[in-house]
């Protein structure tokens, strides 16, 4: 096992590289020049070519990447061209809020979507299977940004029963310890905070998570339905055991394995799903921060966003192979 895992993070290299190589090349493909950007309109030929040494922009691409990928080396993404602060730290900052808006909207996506697919499953053509067929069809066909206005104008701005914007109420202030607002709350014991961001994560949670839901609600029931019809399974039936043995013991977990592919797979789905929930809901996570320095073309703040995301996801493909080995024990990796 562990030399199965040295293997896939030495995989992890080419597929960091070739990431980088991607969003080097395409955010300098993409048309305007950042140091007439940062200059405006007033800025005078020289003072142009001033700036674009200073920036390396006057530099052949293929420096300007090698010298990219020596400095992401040593931790150095580069300075922020908005805020001349390190891309790394704009990074960082913002990086909690992503994982726990990502997280949130998974563990919703999960104790409802797996559930809901069993039961239908286990009740198959019944009018529960029905009903929750349509919902989750109509679920899987919703944009997230779609989702999330409706949220917004429904729950926000008609019953008014949630915030429709921020992450904590106006005049609640909270020590940033690890930049995740409920654990951090929950370490303070500060109930009034807790409570204040829980309100304000409950439209954009459900807003990510619905297409997630309804995707593993999908898989689940389909991998259900295989198992069920199993050889195997109908002789545990016939020597007596009770129909909740059966679907706990040797249907659910062998129909975990397909589940848990697609699960790993919409948790790297909500990490650039994030982008538009938090622009929608104006939640101050990595997705807007891509946002706001694209349109401003801060090359270093959207090179460290892309790269963190991707370490990111395939670290959860990693995750997920070693949970096979766990749920399945036929399963080995030489």
């Amino acid at each position: 096992m562990s030399r199965y895992i040295i293997r896939r993070l030495l995989q992890l290299i080419p597929v960091l590289i070739g990431v980088s190589i991607l969003v080097f090349v395409g955010m300098h493909i993409i048309p305007g020049d950042a140091a007439i950007l940062l200059l405006g309109d007033k800025g005078t030929p020289e003072a142009l070519a001033r700036l674009q040494h200073e920036l390396g922009l006057d530099q052949p691409i293929y420096i300007q990447y090698f010298r990219f990928v020596a400095d992401a080396l040593r931790g150095d993404f580069g300075i922020s061209l908005r805020t001349r602060q390190p891309a790394w730290t704009e990074v960082w900052s913002a990086l909690p809020m992503t994982l726990e808006l990502s997280l949130s909207a998974m563990i919703f996506a999960s104790l409802l979507g797996i559930p809901i697919g069993v039961l239908a499953a286990t009740k198959q053509y019944s009018l529960f299977d029905s009903i929750s067929m349509v919902g989750v069809l109509i679920s899987v066909s919703m944009p997230i940004f779609w989702t999330g206005l409706i949220l917004m104008m429904i729950f926000g701005g008609t019953l008014h029963w949630f915030p429709i914007g921020g992450i904590l109420d106006e005049g609640i202030s909270l020590h940033r310890i690890t930049g995740v607002h409920l654990l951090d709350a929950l370490i303070q014991g500060d109930s009034r905070a807790f409570w204040s961001a829980s309100r304000h994560l409950f439209l954009p949670t459900i807003a990510l998570g619905s297409l997630s839901m309804a995707t593993l609600a999908r898989m689940s029931r389909s991998a259900m339905l295989e198992i069920l019809r199993k050889d195997y399974v109908r002789t545990a039936r016939a020597k007596g055991l009770s129909e909740r043995v059966v679907l706990v013991r040797h249907t659910f977990r062998n129909a975990l394995i397909p589940v848990i592919t697609v699960g790993g797979l919409q948790l790297g789905i909500l990490l650039s799903g994030a982008v538009l929930t938090e622009t929608v809901f104006a939640l101050p996570g990595m997705g807007r921060l891509a946002i706001t320095s694209l349109l401003a073309r801060d090359y270093a703040v959207v090179q460290a966003v892309v790269m963190i995301s991707a370490f990111f996801i395939v670290i959860i493909n990693l995750l997920v192979d070693l949970l096979y080995a766990y749920l399945d024990p036929r399963i080995h990796y030489a």
